[in-house]
C-alpha cells in the first residue's frame, strides 16, 4: 500500500506541488500579502504542464496569462493605483462603468476562447472550460485592482472547476478547487472587514 501511495505522489509530483503552491496563493491574496504574486506566478508555471497533459487547453492559456497578471499585480500592489508611501494599495469597490466594460469584455473573452477550442482543438469541456477561463481572467485582474467584487467570481469559478477536474481525474487539484471555494468565502469576509475599516477612519 505505501509503494502504491509512494508511486502515485511521484507520478503526480508536478500536480501536488501545484496544488500546494495554490493553497499558499490563496492565502496570501486573502491576507493582502505581496507573496501573493511570485507564489501565483510558481504555481501557473506548474499548471502549465498539468493542464497541458490533461487537455484543458483554455486552462492551459489561462496560466500564461497568470504569469503576466502576476507580474502586473505584483508591481501594482507595490506601486500603482491610490497607493500612498508606506501603505497598502486599498480595497475598493468596483463602479458601474467598470461592471459593464467587464462584463462585456467577459462574454467577449469567452466568446472567442469558445470558439478556438471547438474549432482547433480536442477539448472535451468547451464550454465549461471556456466558462471558467474567460471568468478567471477578468477575476485575477480585479485582484491586481483590488476589487472585493473579484471573490464573488472565484467563488463559482472555484466550485465549477472542481467538478470539472473530477471530469478529467484530476483529484490533488478537485480537494484543491474545493479549499479554494472556502478560502474565496473567507477572503471575501476578509476584505469587506479591512474596506469597512477604512470607511471608518
Amino acid at each position: 500500500m505505501t509503494e502504491v501511495f509512494t508511486t502515485w505522489i511521484v507520478g503526480n509530483k508536478v500536480e501536488l506541488s501545484g496544488a500546494l503552491l495554490g493553497i499558499l496563493y490563496i492565502f496570501f491574496s486573502i491576507k493582502q500579502h505581496i507573496l501573493t504574486w511570485p507564489v501565483g506566478l510558481l504555481t501557473s508555471v506548474l499548471y502549465i504542464i498539468v493542464f497541458f497533459k490533461s487537455g484543458f487547453y483554455a486552462d492551459m492559456g489561462l496560466q500564461f496569462y497568470y504569469v503576466f497578471i502576476s507580474i502586473y499585480g505584483w508591481y501594482y500592489w507595490l506601486k500603482g493605483g491610490d497607493k500612498k508611501e508606506e501603505e497598502d494599495l486599498p480595497v475598493r469597490k468596483i463602479t458601474r462603468d467598470v461592471l459593464v466594460k467587464s462584463t462585456l469584455a467577459t462574454v467577449l473573452i469567452y466568446a472567442f476562447i469558445l470558439f478556438i477550442l471547438i474549432r482547433f482543438t480536442d477539448s472535451t469541456v468547451p464550454f465549461m472550460d471556456s466558462f471558467t477561463t474567460a471568468l478567471s481572467i477578468i477575476a485575477t485582474w480585479m485582484l491586481a485592482k483590488k476589487y472585493i467584487e473579484h471573490w464573488y467570481i472565484w467563488i463559482i469559478v472555484d466550485s465549477v472547476s472542481a467538478g470539472l477536474y473530477v471530469y478529467k481525474n484530476l483529484y490533488p487539484t478537485v480537494i484543491l478547487f474545493l479549499i479554494y471555494t472556502v478560502m474565496t468565502i473567507i477572503g471575501y469576509f476578509e476584505w469587506k472587514k479591512d474596506y469597512d475599516k477604512r470607511l471608518q477612519i
